[in-house]
Parts: structure tokens; sequence; C-alpha cells
């Protein structure tokens, strides 16, 4: 899983250790469904404060689609680890909904799709 990572903080190198760190950490179990993580940093305030630290994850796979979280936070830990644990719930539903048995009227047209009547 390669993790690429994007910021103009000032603290751009500890930051970018500890973002590697710790989205390798959150999907790990799923490192071998996906290829590459973009994690975005960006402060909307500026020097003003308050909640404008904003932390972007992208992922995705072919067969999952494509998951995107943004997140705001006080500080740039929270941000991340908020949009990192939201991406990781997202791309685990994404897998499983792909994994669900058709029940129903879907179930049957995929079946006559599969299947079609003889003439």
């Amino acid at each position: 899983m390669q993790v690429i990572i994007e910021s103009r903080h000032h603290h751009e190198n500890q930051l970018r250790e500890l973002s590697i760190e710790r989205t390798r950490f959150a999907f790990r179990r799923l490192s071998s469904w996906i290829p590459r993580v973009n994690v975005q940093f960006s402060d909307v305030n500026g020097p003003r404060g308050g909640l404008d630290k904003r932390c972007q994850v992208e992922l995705g796979n072919r067969a999952a689609g494509k998951v995107v979280i943004v997140s705001l936070a006080r500080d740039w830990r929270t941000a991340l680890d908020l949009s990192l644990r939201r991406a990781a719930q997202m791309f685990k539903r994404s897998l499983q909904r792909d994994k669900k048995p058709l029940r129903g009227r879907s179930a049957r047209l995929a079946l006559d799709s599969q299947y079609p009547a003889r003439p």
C-alpha cells in the first residue's frame, strides 16, 4: 500500500511521519485491497484557530470504488484519526455491499439474466 501525503504546514516532516504510521496502522487489515491512500492536510482559517484543521483521505480500488472522507478538528492528529476511522468503515461497507446476496425481485432478475428462458 502506497501512502501519499500532501500538506503545506510548517511542521510537514513530523506530520508526514505520523500520518504514514497512522495510515498504515488503520488500514493494516485492508492493505491487500487498497493499492494507494492519499492524505491531504489544509488549514481552513489560517492562524485564527477553532475547528480549522482539515484532513481529507482518499482511497479505493476497482471492486469497492472510491472513498473520500473529509474531517475538521482543532488539531492535525484528531482530524487524521477521524478521517482514517471513517474511511476504513466506509471502505469495509463498500466491500461488504459487493458480497451481499441478492434477495427478492432483484435476485429473480439476476437469475433471469444469467439463465434466459429457452424459446
